[in-house]
């Protein structure tokens, strides 16, 4: 005797060995021996053979006519057993009834499972809507057969064309525009935004980190919508200075300006003049929103997503020939020995005389032409007094540095300078520590630190930049923090920074300028008018939110910087180039900022300059390959950037987080490049 049966949702066959009360024991075509459940078995016959009966099945079952049967079986529960005597007219012989079991399984549509081979006929309307579903997906189907043929002959689809970076950046993974970008993706064998890129939909690798990047941090687009540019308050007085600023050629967001006057008592009063537009934007109108959202300028090699509109920036930018809204530091000093006599803020028009270009003067202002009065130069007096005090500047923040238990910080570091025209890039080396860098970033510290006291002493909240090794003793990881209150920055050895000083670029700096100008107008009575009062929580989401905008604009412009330097191998033809050992496998280009991975890379010393060869690089993942061809036998480079980097940063480069140490966008803030850098070095203890 063979028995038909269900086991675990499919239908099998086999011949009796043996019966033990409601179980058999049977064995299938393949040799296996199963105990198979008296109520589990709705066929019972002698002929034909097992592996026969369930070829003749399905044979069946193939040629059963669905809609016929579904108006046989009425709306009834039915065995069957009962619809197959109905429908072929005869009591169905062994093979038609288990042909007729496989079609009414496989067919959930038109009968609805009752138990063991029992059923039910769908509703009308239920089969009528799923028969509607099914004819939809078959539909879908050649339509995004379609796609995925168009796709893989890298035609890209016109109904993919407005939705290509929500299908790379954020899928809806149920349309049929990404299962055919999936389905040809795993047939070509590549990725989703390698094929937009073999089909038209995203123009170059540098549009795709650019698309990006837009996509999750500018949703809405990045232009800015007309607004009406405030004036700045009338009545000002104007200062009787001539002020200048230093800045790279491509910068247009021009923030600090400088000016000095000799007094007559043989001291010198030198100002230090910011960009003043928190005299006219107020918290939460129109150009504040848009700030807000914001955050920050977004900086990358070529271009950059400014902050404020251009109408905002064009006027209250510190530009030549004009005299601008500006809130100033005075500082008074006695030139013997750099004593700060007394420091005032006032709020003012400013005259600005010159915009000074690193470009310009890079080549002409060093230390041995200060040194010696060499040179030719605008402002050379005042550029040379400058230059002495910021000298003592940074002596001071040393000498609090190692107050902190810190070693002095290393000036053998070397910045790359990125510049882009007509998509061709030009990494420039520049020695930091330059005077005309350490000029303005000296300047913007003393201001930063200047006005964080300013705001601490009379009792009025700001945003403040701190960085120390908090819990863990000398040996744990330095962070920097942003704080509602002051505290020291032990990085810059000065005990409290309050970024005040680019508030065209930061919203953290316009935010502390409302503050200082609070101070400056009302002193004592500051903390009852200041926009923000003592833990008010707006001031913490805007902290909080600032942190998350400034680490993401920071990990975009260092992937768009690792772009450009693979971007430059290939305009430079570079098959060989140089490197040195950073730690490990990690080494760095010598002739641009690129860090690099190299397995097995054999042991070789911190600063070890070696050659490699060039095999490939990859623009979209932004990965390079390269081998080893020989590690100089001379004694180790000297590499520049501390010998104390901190654990990890070298690793950061490898996955496209910032490495401040090692590049730098001209168009930055002074204050903010050497802050950073600071932040990423972390010396152990003197002693």
């Amino acid at each position: 005797m063979n028995v038909f049966f269900e086991e675990s949702g499919d239908f099998k066959v086999g011949q009796v060995l043996s019966t033990a009360g409601e179980a058999y024991q049977v064995e299938m075509a393949s040799g296996k021996r199963s105990k198979v459940k008296a109520k589990d078995v709705l066929l019972q016959y002698d002929k034909p053979a097992p592996d026969e009966l369930m070829e003749q099945a399905r044979a069946v079952a193939a040629d059963v006519d669905l809609d016929f049967l579904w108006e046989v079986a009425g709306q009834e529960e039915f065995g069957f057993a009962e619809l197959g005597a109905e429908y072929f007219g005869h009591a169905p012989l062994p093979a038609e009834a288990a042909g007729l079991i496989l079609a009414l399984h496989t067919a959930p549509v038109y009968f609805h499972k009752k138990g063991r081979g029992r059923y039910k006929a769908a509703p009308e309307q239920t089969l009528k809507a799923a028969l509607a579903g099914i004819e939809k997906k078959k539909q879908q189907a050649i339509v995004q057969q379609g796609y995925v043929d168009e796709l893989k002959a890298n035609k890209l689809p016109p109904s993919m064309a407005g939705i290509v970076q929500q299908l790379l950046f954020k899928p809806d993974k149920n349309t049929i525009e990404y299962k055919a970008l999936e389905a040809a993706c795993n047939e070509l064998h590549t990725t989703p935004a390698r094929l937009m890129l073999a089909v038209g939909g995203i123009g170059s690798a540098k549009d795709l980190h650019m698309a990006r990047f837009l996509f999750e941090s500018f949703p809405r687009g990045h232009g800015f919508p007309d607004v009406a540019v405030p004036p700045p308050p009338a009545g000002l007085p104007v200062a009787a200075v001539e002020a200048f600023s230093i800045d790279d050629v491509t910068t247009t967001e021009i923030d600090d300006a400088m000016s000095i006057v000799h007094l007559d008592d043989g001291k010198v009063r030198i100002g230090i003049h910011i960009a003043a537009p928190g005299l006219a934007i107020r918290p939460d109108d129109a150009i504040d929103k848009i700030a807000r959202a914001r955050l920050s300028t977004v900086y990358m090699p070529g271009d950059k997503i400014t902050m404020l509109p251009d109408s905002v920036v064009e006027a209250y930018t510190l530009a030549e020939g004009k005299t601008c809204p500006a809130l100033s530091l005075y500082a008074t000093l006695d030139p013997a020995d750099w004593t700060v006599i007394s420091t005032e803020t006032r709020a003012e028009m400013v005259p600005i005389a010159n915009n000074l270009r690193h470009n310009d003067l890079d080549d002409v202002v060093n230390e041995q032409t200060l040194a010696s009065g060499e040179g030719d130069y605008p402002r050379k007096a005042e550029l040379t007094l400058l230059w002495a005090w910021a000298q003592h500047l940074e002596a001071g923040r040393m000498a609090k540095r190692e107050a902190f238990g810190l070693k002095p910080e290393q000036n053998n570091r070397v910045d790359f300078n990125f510049y882009v025209e007509d998509d061709v890039v030009t990494i420039t080396r520049r020695k930091r520590g330059a005077p005309l860098d350490k000029i303005v970033a000296e300047m913007m510290i003393f201001a930063n630190s200047t006005w964080g006291k300013l705001m601490h002493d009379h009792g009025v909240p700001g945003i403040y930049r701190s960085q120390g090794r908090g819990v863990g003793g000398w040996n744990a990881k330095m962070q920097v923090r942003m704080l509602t209150h002051a505290a020291p920055h032990e990085g810059l050895g000065v005990d409290q920074y309050a970024w005040s000083t680019s508030p065209l670029r930061r919203y953290t700096d316009l935010v502390n300028q409302w503050q200082i100008l609070a101070v400056a107008e009302k002193g004592v009575m500051a903390p009852l008018v200041a926009p923000f009062k003592h833990k008010d929580a707006n001031l913490f989401a805007i902290v909080s939110a600032f942190d998350a905008a400034y680490a993401a604009y920071a990990d975009f412009q260092a992937n768009m910087e690792r772009y450009w330097c693979l971007r430059w191998l290939g305009q430079e033809d570079k098959h060989q180039v140089d490197a040195v050992v950073l730690k490990d496998e990690v080494l760095r280009l010598t002739d641009i900022p690129l860090v690099i991975r190299l397995p097995g890379m054999p042991s070789a010393p911190r600063g070890a300059a070696v050659k490699l060869d060039v095999i490939r690089w990859d623009e979209v993942d932004l990965t390079i390959e390269t081998r080893l061809l020989e590690i100089e036998e001379a004694a180790p480079a000297a590499v520049d950037f501390e010998e104390e980097e901190e654990e990890g940063d070298a690793d950061k480069a490898l996955v496209g987080e910032t490495v401040p140490e090692l590049v730098a966008d001209p168009d930055q803030p002074a204050d903010e490049k050497v802050e950073v850098a600071e932040a990423a070095a972390v010396p152990p203890a003197a002693g």
